[in-house]
């Protein structure tokens, strides 16, 4: 487990944009070709009060300077297993009050699916997209809170720039849904 580093998001963000914006510069820090991570949001004051060591361990010992949110990454996502699989076997503690996600992906821009065979599946599809001139290499970070908010932050590999980072809380639905379902009971 590692926290993750409290430099640099706006401070005029809501705490879970902020939190989304500091993982997507924690991820950045570590380069592209990066495995899928995942965070587990803290409340950051409820951490202060309940766990004084950890929060310490976490550099969270000095109230003005921490955010609401702490993200805490979670151990690596098993590799060989499927992200929605690995994501169904999640129950969180009443302690973390949302979740995180980054991962890279390749895409196309929308003028390129009218293009894609019909009839390939997913290993075909991936492999026609991997060779595709007009692929784009995008890391996502996604993260939801148990009250159903979402907020998302995508950096292309090409822009790769925190002034070039588009955030909002629509922009990867499937992956806020799946997350947001390792809340439910």
């Amino acid at each position: 487990m590692s926290n993750v580093s409290p430099s640099g998001p706006p401070m005029a963000a809501s705490p879970l944009t902020r939190a989304v914006l500091e993982i997507d510069e924690y991820a950045s820090g570590l380069g592209w070709d990066q495995p899928a991570r995942l965070f587990a949001l803290v409340d950051t004051a409820q951490l202060r009060a309940q766990e004084p060591g950890l929060a310490a361990q976490l550099g969270l010992d000095e109230a003005d300077a921490a955010a609401p949110l702490t993200p805490v990454e979670q151990d690596e996502i098993p590799s060989g297993t499927a992200l929605d699989e690995f994501l169904a076997t999640i129950a969180w503690p009443d302690a973390v009050a949302g979740c995180a996600l980054t991962v890279e992906r390749l895409m196309l821009p929308p003028s390129a699916e009218a293009s894609v065979p019909d009839g390939l599946d997913e290993a075909a599809l991936a492999k026609w997209v991997a060779k595709h001139p007009d692929r784009q290499e995008v890391r996502m970070t996604v993260a939801v809170l148990r009250d159903g908010a979402r907020e998302s932050a995508l950096r292309l590999r090409e822009k790769d720039s925190p002034t070039e980072v588009l955030t909002g809380s629509d922009l990867v639905p499937g992956l806020a849904e799946a997350l947001s379902a390792t809340f439910e009971a």
